[in-house]
């Protein structure tokens, strides 16, 4: 990942060829849309906001155009702007400027609750908009004889409730991952282990925990779909990354070795959901008791 990041910093052209081929590729294979998002922040974080947004537009102009060639619509190119870059770009300047992670990914923690308060005070009932909107894919699906209309009614009535929280959390989480892949990358160029020291301190304030208590508390009041448990779900990356960080500094506080990360990663994949959710919960409680501290010694700065 060094050598792509080093090209990034060559220059705007080519910053802009990796962060447009990305964005198309990303049409196709979602994940490589974190390259993407993570090149325009490592080159806002480096040379500044309107640094960035010359390489945006560079990029945006390349994906327009080839958006309109060979799709037909410059459509994607919109998309691909407003969800991979502009997001990326305002928290890699506000990164810039607060150098803490913690403080930025909170600003979007507190830019998702306002997008999910938004959207039920606007909508008001957002389970049938996403009825709406997800028709022509359960129409797809019956025709294409992937379900019966009856199963398919069955799935759909079940999805659609859920998706305004689970669709801000994924964005969220995708934007702040592409972010600390660009100031990861940072790290390696300019300040190798810089990147590793900021995420192990990563600690959320504790209004953030005390909020997180409440909608935890709120939930046995509404067990089912709604604005709480969407509320919930948008902020769980939050508690998600600081209990990641707790499990980095516990492993570093010990001096162990990078294979204990490897074996905790491999099994939060093969686990999933249930050890995000108990991951998620380890940084909710550590912002309360401060695991990290109790632990183990801190090491030194």
């Amino acid at each position: 990942m060094k050598p792509l990041a080093a090209f990034i910093m060559r220059g705007p052209v080519q910053a802009s060829l990796v962060a447009w081929c990305t964005g198309l590729l990303s049409l196709l294979l979602p994940l490589v849309g974190l390259l993407s998002s993570a090149t325009l922040a490592l080159v806002t974080l480096r040379g500044g906001t309107w640094y960035g947004v010359r390489v945006g537009a560079l990029a945006g102009l390349g994906c327009l155009i080839l958006c309109t060639l060979l799709l037909g619509s410059p459509w994607p190119a919109l998309a691909i702007l407003l969800v991979l870059w502009l997001p990326v770009w305002g928290l890699a300047a506000i990164l810039r400027f607060s150098r803490s992670l913690a403080f930025t990914a909170q600003a979007a923690g507190l830019a998702g609750v306002l997008g999910v308060l938004s959207i039920h005070a606007l909508i008001g009932d957002p389970t049938s908009a996403w009825l709406r909107l997800l028709e022509p894919l359960r129409a797809a699906l019956i025709k294409d004889g992937g379900l019966d209309e009856s199963a398919a009614a069955a799935v759909f009535v079940t999805l659609a409730p859920w998706m305004t929280g689970a669709l801000a959390a994924a964005l969220m989480l995708q934007v702040l991952v592409g972010l600390f892949i660009g100031r990861w990358w940072q790290g390696q160029l300019y300040n190798p282990g810089g990147f590793g020291a900021d995420f192990r301190s990563f600690r959320l304030h504790p209004v953030v925990g005390l909020v997180g208590l409440l909608l935890v508390a709120g939930v046995g009041f509404q067990p089912g779909p709604g604005l709480i448990p969407d509320l919930l779900l948008v902020l769980s990356p939050l508690w998600l990354f600081q209990g990641l960080a707790v499990i980095h500094q516990l492993i570093a506080q010990r001096g162990a070795r990078r294979a204990w990360l490897v074996g905790f990663y491999m099994l939060l994949v093969v686990f999933m959901p249930r050890t995000l959710v108990l991951v998620a919960c380890l940084g909710l409680v550590d912002i309360w008791v401060d695991l990290r501290a109790r632990l183990g010694p801190r090491p030194p700065a």
